[in-house]
């Protein structure tokens, strides 16, 4: 679930850090590795029952070899990955790249006022605080955030670091509690309107079939599957393994409603509650806020995970987002239809 928009919540101060001369040098590797969970095993071996080799903190980046089946006797999903280390299980190993920026000299200028979407090409950049206090529950908890690869803000500046020289974007969210961040302008792409072309928008019967007994989306134009993708839906049962049913993703048949580039998604409760900006690709289809959307803080698919909303890779998102109605155009990023609504949902058991 996610609730659009927030109230400022608080006070807690975070001071604007200098923005690092170099940038945080990772893995010279096509493929890598976030570490998205606060620590991580590796083994000599895709075998849970071997004696791990070390342990590896949140936000560890490593290459990453391949994906090979292995074992692991508490889990559903029996993927792992290959790395120099070892072996790591790959639900909290976070797909990542390292495609750094030319930053740009000027703004552009948009209908929203000058602007322009940006998505994280990097596995994570810091960003620091322009305007404390705190406001969102995450920077209360953590005074030195981060974003991730995928995520996706909007930049309506450019500064130049004090401390360094070097170019910085001004970073803020349209549906967030109101903090402004700067950021190393390197960490970001501009959001391109080919980014937004939408696929197939000449078919006119479009419907997408989500599976929660198997958790899994299949697009269909007529009777014919063009698209497939492991997802995440809602959870059954909650950290302490007790039964949450407002977490469920909704059986039915339901219209997708709105369609927005970014949004800052919360909700939930203590031990349970989530507080997470710059979610690319959302697309909502139940009027509450459940939504399929762009996901960084796992890699679990295949296997229920959410709140109620369902959770994809950034491509698989970012596919739905192109190719269901209705279509979105980059300025403003944001449409809301009125009923009947646009492509059909139908979320099933198989």
């Amino acid at each position: 679930m996610l609730k659009l928009g927030a109230l400022s919540l608080g006070a807690l101060t975070a001071p604007l850090a200098p923005v690092q001369k170099r940038r945080i040098s990772f893995p010279d590797y096509e493929r890598l590795g976030r570490i998205a969970q606060a620590s991580a095993d590796v083994y000599p071996r895709p075998d849970a029952t071997s004696s791990p080799i070390t342990r590896l903190y949140e936000d560890t980046v490593l290459p990453w070899y391949r994906e090979v089946v292995g074992y692991h006797p508490y889990r559903v999903n029996q993927r792992w990955v290959e790395t120099p280390e070892g072996y790591i299980w790959s639900g909290g190993l976070q797909p990542v790249r390292d495609q750094p920026n030319q930053p740009l000299d000027v703004m552009p200028e948009s209908d929203q006022g000058t602007g322009m979407w940006v998505v994280v090409t990097v596995p994570w950049v810091d960003i620091f605080l322009e305007n404390p206090p705190a406001r969102s529950p995450s920077l209360k908890e953590n005074p030195n955030p981060r974003l991730y690869y995928s995520q996706i803000l909007w930049a309506d500046e450019i500064r130049t670091s004090s401390y360094t020289g070097l170019p910085l974007y001004r970073l803020t969210e349209k549906y967030g509690y109101g903090d402004v961040f700067l950021a190393d302008a390197r960490a970001f792409r501009p959001l391109a309107p080919d980014d937004l072309t939408p696929i197939s928008p000449d078919v006119t019967q479009k419907r997408i079939d989500v599976d929660v007994t198997r958790p899994s989306m299949s697009c269909y134009e007529g009777e014919t599957e063009v698209y497939y993708c492991r997802v995440s839906t809602g959870a059954q049962f909650n950290a302490a393994g007790e039964a949450v049913d407002e977490w469920a993703t909704p059986i039915g048949e339901h219209p997708i409603w709105r369609k927005v580039i970014s949004l800052h998604m919360s909700g939930g409760t203590t031990g349970g509650g989530y507080d997470l900006p710059g979610i690319g690709w959302s697309t909502l289809f139940v009027g509450n806020g459940v939504a399929i959307h762009s996901t960084f803080w796992h890699n679990n698919f295949g296997v229920p995970m959410s709140h109620g909303c369902v959770n994809a890779k950034p491509a698989d998102a970012h596919f739905i987002f192109r190719w269901t109605t209705p279509f979105v155009p980059y300025d403003p990023g944001d449409v809301t239809i009125s009923m009947p609504g646009g492509t059909r949902v139908r979320v099933i058991e198989s």
